[in-house]
């Protein structure tokens, strides 16, 4: 079966925005065929990447510029290969480079993730942070923060232990012959609750040095991070985002249900569990390199959508909003909250839009 014969049927349960002729919604689209195979090319998807491409750069080289110490703009890039002054290399190379990139990661980690999850259940309310996912990562990096005082290594391994055994938890208790978003986000609501109080005992046995570190880390903060926090969240992209683009069909096939998934030859049972184990594994390496940052993964994947005005996954557009996101409220809380971290910007941002989620859904009577 061709591939186009996917996107058809999907495009047709997924329809756009009320108002739009057929002409409209296929205006600009090319079909590339070769062989047995051909597929769809947006050309406003490829605009909108660029785009997102360019502004995630320039809110990049923002944040490594203005600061305490200005770095000129066109002193920036001879820094960073190493020909610029020696101040301005230590600036650039040891301070904001590696807060910047893990910016950018982890908001393309959390944009990804949070993808994910809403297009699997078909809910918006359905990201990591909603859900648990976060929660659970959070309580195994506190753990190993107040009880062993690890390093970034092991805290990293302990937040996706966390993560993994949660999503497992509320993935076998969501189960009834299958998944329903609001039966997933209820229970997800359950275990951040019952992770909290995990957390918050945890905080009353640990010392002071730890309990602030670990209240610190919980808001969500890009101080201080470094090299060590860049490289777990780079790795887990290079490997899980081929992962979840791999099954990018797929995931638009299970929108039309297992059985119509399966008689479009997707092996339902095994895309899925591939994407949760993706996105499971990309927010508890986000979380453990920067913190439970909120909001990210449940914005991003809407915000691009509206973007992209279109019916399809945008599995990378939501990667580069996540990032423009945490950029810029990383910017903000750094220079217009008196350098407060970055959790408090998002969180700021982010609590109006969910009641805004949440008013909406119960007003259309929208079930997931």
């Amino acid at each position: 079966m061709r591939a186009s014969t996917v996107d058809a049927r999907v495009d047709r349960a997924n329809p756009p925005r009320r108002g739009s002729s057929p002409l409209e919604r296929n205006r600009g689209r090319r079909a590339l065929a070769k062989g047995p195979f051909s597929t769809i090319v947006e050309p406003r998807l490829l605009i909108v990447v660029c785009g997102l491409i360019a502004t995630a750069a320039a809110l990049m080289t923002a944040s490594v510029s203005i600061g305490d110490f200005p770095i000129p703009l066109g002193d920036v890039l001879p820094a960073i290969f190493g020909r610029g002054s020696a101040d301005a290399e230590f600036i650039v190379q040891t301070l904001r480079l590696p807060r910047a990139l893990t910016g950018v990661l982890v908001g393309a980690a959390f944009g990804l993730s949070g993808a994910i999850f809403q297009r699997i259940t078909s809910n918006v309310l359905a990201s990591p942070d909603i859900i648990g996912i976060t929660a659970g990562a959070s309580a195994g990096a506190v753990f190993l923060i107040v009880v062993a005082g690890a390093s970034t290594v092991a805290v990293t391994g302990g937040a996706m232990f966390g993560g993994l055994g949660t999503a497992t938890l509320i993935y076998l208790l969501a189960w009834r012959q299958g998944i329903t978003g609001y039966r997933l986000v209820l229970v997800g609501i359950g275990f951040t609750a019952i992770l909290g109080s995990v957390i918050s005992y945890l905080l009353t046995r640990a010392n002071i040095g730890d309990a602030v570190r670990a209240t610190i880390w919980l808001t969500g903060s890009l101080n201080g991070r470094g090299w060590d926090h860049v490289v777990p969240v780079a790795i887990a992209l290079i490997v899980l985002v081929p992962l979840a683009l791999s099954q990018g069909r797929g995931l638009r096939a299970l929108q039309l249900g297992d059985h119509a998934a399966k008689a479009l030859g997707v092996r339902a049972d095994l895309t899925r569990s591939l994407l949760i184990l993706a996105g499971v594994l990309l927010a508890a390496v986000a979380t453990a390199s920067a913190g439970p940052i909120a909001f990210v993964a449940l914005a991003a994947p809407p915000i691009a959508k509206r973007l992209c005005a279109t019916g399809g996954v945008a599995l990378v557009p939501a990667m580069g909003t996540g990032a423009c996101l945490v950029l810029t409220a990383d910017l903000i809380a750094q220079h217009l909250l008196g350098g407060l971290p970055v959790g408090v910007a998002t969180a700021l941002l982010g609590a109006p839009y969910l009641l805004f989620l949440l008013s909406r859904t119960q007003r259309l009577g929208v079930d997931g």
